[in-house]
Formats: C-alpha cells, sequence, structure tokens
C-alpha cells in the first residue's frame, strides 16, 4: 500500500502532518478487515495508537544511527565551510547544526532510491538517512560513517519495525509473537513515552535513545532542539526495564523545565 506520506513528495514532512502520513490508511484498512497487520518503521508511528489497534510485537533493532553519505566526503569533519547538507528531518537540521552552524540544510525527500539520485546528481554535498533503511535495502556500501550519538540522538524508535494489529485478533498476535523483542520493547516504551509527553504527533526537534544494558539497566538518553541548533537540551536517566515508560515520562519532565518548554513555544507547541 502506498500512502500519503509516500505520496506527497514536494513539502517537509513538519507542514503536511508528520508521523500519521505513514500510518493511517494502513490502519483504516485494518479496522475495515482488508488487511490483518502492518509492519511500520517504528519511527513513523504516531505515539497514540488508534482505539481497536494495538502493535503487537516491536522487533530487535538493527540499528538505530543516523547515516552520513556522500560521493567525495568521507565524514562531516570533511566537509566544507556552507557544504549543502539533505534531510527531511527537524531533528537531525538542529542537532548538525548544533556542531556544524556553517552547513546549509536543505529539505530532502522521496524514497531512499529517489534520495540517493539526488546526491549523485550533485544536489548536495552529503544527506543523512537512517542507517537501518540503507541496511535493510542492500545499501549498506553507501554509509560512510554512522554519526556518533553523542553527535546526534536517532529518532524514537529508529531502526526497529513495529507490527501493528487488531486488538481483537488473538490469532494474529500469537502468529507474530515470535517477533516481539523484550529489551526493545522496554526501550521503545521508554522513548515513545519521553515523546508523548513532549509533543502531540507533529515533527518537533528531540532525539531520544534507550537500550538495556549490563545487569538489566535500562538507559535513556534525550535532547530538546531549538531548529537552528543553538539551544540544546540533553540529559540521560537509568532504571529498571519495568520503570521505562516512569522513566521516559521523567526524564522528558526535566528536559522541559530546564529550557525544552521554551524551545517547543517558539515552533508553536505547548506543553
Amino acid at each position: 500500500m502506498t500512502t500519503k506520506g509516500d505520496r506527497i513528495l514536494d513539502a517537509p514532512l513538519a507542514k503536511i502532518g508528520g508521523k500519521g502520513l505513514f500510518t493511517k490508511e494502513l490502519e483504516q484498512a485494518m479496522l475495515a478487515g482488508e488487511i490483518d497487520l502492518a509492519v511500520h518503521s517504528l519511527k513513523d508511528m504516531p505515539t497514540e495508537v488508534p482505539e481497536g489497534l494495538v502493535i503487537g510485537a516491536i522487533t530487535q533493532r538493527l540499528d538505530a544511527g543516523d547515516a552520513f553519505v556522500s560521493v567525495h566526503y568521507r565524514s562531516m569533519e570533511d566537509l566544507p565551510q556552507g557544504a549543502r547538507v539533505g534531510t527531511s528531518s527537524l531533528r537531525r537540521r538542529a542537532q548538525l547544526l548544533a556542531v556544524r552552524p556553517d552547513l546549509t540544510i536543505l529539505d530532502l525527500r522521496g524514497n531512499v532510491n529517489t534520495r540517493l539520485a539526488k546526491l549523485d546528481a550533485g544536489e548536495f554535498d552529503a544527506i543523512v538517512l537512517a542507517a537501518a533503511g540503507l541496511k535493510r535495502l542492500g545499501l549498506g556500501e553507501r554509509i560512510r560513517t554512522i554519526l556518533p550519538r553523542a553527535m546526534i540522538l536517532p529518532a524514537v524508535g529508529q531502526g526497529a519495525l513495529a507490527i501493528e494489529c487488531r486488538a481483537d485478533d488473538g490469532r494474529i498476535q500469537e502468529m507474530i509473537d515470535f517477533l516481539r523483542d523484550t529489551e526493545m520493547t522496554a526501550a521503545a516504551t521508554a522513548e515513545r513515552a519521553f515523546l508523548r509527553r513532549v509533543e502531540g504527533g507533529c515533527q518537533i526537534p528531540v532525539g531520544v535513545y534507550a537500550e538495556v544494558g549490563e545487569g538489566n539497566v535500562l538507559h535513556v538518553e534525550a535532547m530538546i532542539a531549538s531548529i537552528d541548533g543553538m539551544r540544546v537540551c540533553r540529559s540521560h536517566s537509568m532504571g529498571t526495564p519495568a520503570e521505562a515508560e516512569k522513566i521516559g515520562i521523567a526524564l522528558a519532565e526535566e528536559l522541559l523545565d530546564v529550557g525544552g518548554r521554551e524551545i517547543l513555544k517558539e515552533i508553536g507547541i505547548a506543553v
């Protein structure tokens, strides 16, 4: 199925409705009984799932990283002053400008092959794409480097797949249960709780990454940034996987209190 987010390619995501663009039509088909399940990139899913549907399984994360892709340059550090970097993400834009305010960040839409073609045609000096998407498409060789999380935190759920189905369809839920990754489910719970607290569904410059580490400890790191990258509120927290939602919400509150609320207010989001 081709969704609205796949069809409208001449406008930034933030201006045409954000995350639901990639899921709404699939969800309507499920509720109508036309399909039994939908496979989403978890990062494309709104934090609220429609009544009657559930996320039946969240898969193991392939790669949460953002990939630096360029024809002529090996890394972000190699880019010349004023280099043209393509991305459709406010999250990436803000974090890139925080470390390289000289860059010219340009909107980049289309599927992965379209974006790579624009890069190869010389429209950009570099582009930033989800590493997982490139790897799943067999295009991992195009990745010059994975940008470190110290530079750029990923989107909520980046690198994992979400399998959505009807809440009352026990047969399908049982069928997809083997796909569920326990540690990634805890990480996603924390990340989605963070995002739910700071916004309603539109695209905003926030990044968050959670993982279950040694000793079964859940680590969560998050940031809220101004679109120009001049102000970045960033912090981290930890706890048990069972506390995932609570940790995500508490971290959101912390960042809102130290400047995140003002940043979001400036771009028209009241929290």
